[in-house]
């Protein structure tokens, strides 16, 4: 009886953030010159063929989102997270808005910059990564922001096509999970179904 006393005694912490596990998304979304945009993201949940997405205001990605409602949830395995650590201080955004000055820096090419590929989509504009083992094609059909000293944006988002690298998948309308797993930061460590990857750069433990 002590023990398990032990295991299920709690008190009360206050984490700066709650990324308590889930999925990395790289999101690819359209810039005013027609070059695509990479957003490294870890607030996404899907329900039926809707998804969706949590952004920060302030973020090059929402931006490009407001003004072309068009997007790639690009959902990286685990393997990819070199590369996705090498996008984490990257913005789009120039010049580099206040917030992030001193952390980010602008980089155009994002998708040089990581050394990930851009491969055309077929219904939407912004690029899909190739590397990616599921690139989800949608598009926006709600944006709304909330908060008040942190502001963010929850974006609704509709699947309109859907491409997966034919290892992962089992027919055309089921993925392996014994074959496919996402890459998982949970408290800002990355992490597949399994053993921990690395962590992110801004990462305190």
């Amino acid at each position: 009886m002590h023990v398990q006393e032990e295991m299920t005694k709690t008190r009360t912490i206050h984490p700066k953030i709650l990324y308590f596990g889930t999925p990395v998304v790289l999101l690819t979304t359209l810039q005013e010159d027609g070059t695509s945009n990479i957003t490294p993201m870890s607030s996404a949940w899907a329900l039926g063929n809707r998804i969706i997405l949590g952004l920060g205001e302030g973020g090059q990605g929402l931006v490009n989102l407001r003004r072309h409602k068009e997007c790639v949830v690009n959902i990286p395995s685990p393997d990819l997270w070199p590369q996705v650590e090498v996008l984490a201080p990257l913005t789009g955004a120039n010049p580099v808005p206040a917030h992030k000055k001193g952390v980010f820096r602008y980089e155009k090419d994002k998708f040089a910059a990581s050394g990930l590929s851009a491969i055309p989509s077929h219904r939407v504009a912004p690029s899909r990564i190739a590397e990616c083992p599921l690139q989800i094609e949608a598009s926006v059909v709600n944006l709304r922001v909330t908060g008040e000293d942190t502001r963010f944006a929850i974006i609704e988002t509709e699947a309109v096509l859907i491409h997966a690298h034919e290892r992962i998948i089992i027919d055309d309308t089921h993925i392996d999970p014994l074959k496919w797993s996402p890459l998982i930061y949970n408290f800002r460590h990355y992490f597949g179904l399994g053993e921990q990857r690395g962590k992110t750069f801004r990462a305190e433990v």
